[in-house]
């Protein structure tokens, strides 16, 4: 008998109209952003022709360049603090035989994947609130502590597979010339580690850049991200320039997932 052909879903009558329908409903509005961004009018649904004017006026609002500056901070402080402790998290869970409650740790670093995001946000507001009523500091040290918990597991999982997929010989050989386990680190583990740590903290600086939720709920007044300072203006008379800023975190953002999927990929 002739052996059954392998299924194959793109094989499927109208499998590649609905891929074709799904991308275009994933990225035609982003497009209509990207090019909006370079609209010459005023409006931000008529086109008024090309031109850079609404890039120039994002460069020169202050209120635009403080946010920009606030966000780069909470988000630097964040992917610092996060990838930090995500490392130590999976040094702890893969450099160590199997234990009772293995699951149960994997769970709650990944809570925040799984809890809604409002969730997480109402809960540290919580605790916010009491420790500013408690100390009265309101610095931004709120803002980069949140999203570092926030961020958490995106660094955590690069840096786990990273660590799953390292052999242990070289540790192994290392800890036979009489290395320490401090030396053992330093010199061998953490340099071939390196990739994931980069890895995780451009998702966890990416993530908290992007952050609006947990934003709106711990900031104080004075501490406008650059996501939440768009969210106002557009509560307010949404303005082009809303566009060109929009079209510049998209830029950013590219770049660094580029960065992190070359840093990812499996090198033959």
């Amino acid at each position: 008998m002739a052996r059954a052909r392998d299924f194959s879903v793109t094989e499927l009558p109208g499998a590649t109209l609905v891929s074709m329908l799904v991308f275009v409903a994933l990225y035609a509005p982003i497009l209509v952003l990207i090019v909006y961004s370079f609209n010459a009018g005023e409006s931000v649904a008529v086109w008024g022709g090309w031109s850079l004017d609404w890039y120039r006026a994002a460069w020169a609002n202050d209120q635009v360049k403080e946010a920009t500056w606030v966000s780069l901070k909470v988000a630097t402080g964040a992917a610092v603090l996060s990838t930090a402790l995500a490392t130590m998290a999976a040094l702890g869970t893969t450099r160590r035989p199997a234990f009772r409650g293995q699951t149960f740790v994997y769970v709650m670093i990944n809570q925040p994947l799984m809890v809604p995001e409002i969730v997480t946000a109402v809960a540290l507001l919580l605790v916010t609130a009491a420790i500013k009523k408690a100390t009265g500091y309101t610095g931004l040290g709120y803002l980069i502590v949140a999203h570092a918990a926030f961020c958490i597991p995106f660094a955590y999982l690069p840096i786990r597979a990273r660590l799953e997929g390292m052999d242990l010989t070289l540790e192994t050989a290392a800890a036979d010339l009489y290395a320490s386990r401090w030396q053992t680190f330093r010199r061998v583990t953490l340099p071939l580690l390196m990739p994931g740590i980069l890895a995780g903290a451009m998702l966890a600086f990416v993530t908290s850049l992007d952050d609006v939720v947990i934003t709106e709920f711990i900031k104080s007044p004075g501490q406008d991200t650059l996501p939440t300072y768009m969210l106002g203006q557009l509560r307010r008379a949404m303005k082009p320039d809303v566009n060109a800023i929009s079209t510049l975190l998209l830029a950013l953002t590219l770049v660094l997932l580029s960065a992190f999927f070359l840093l990812t990929r499996k090198r033959k």
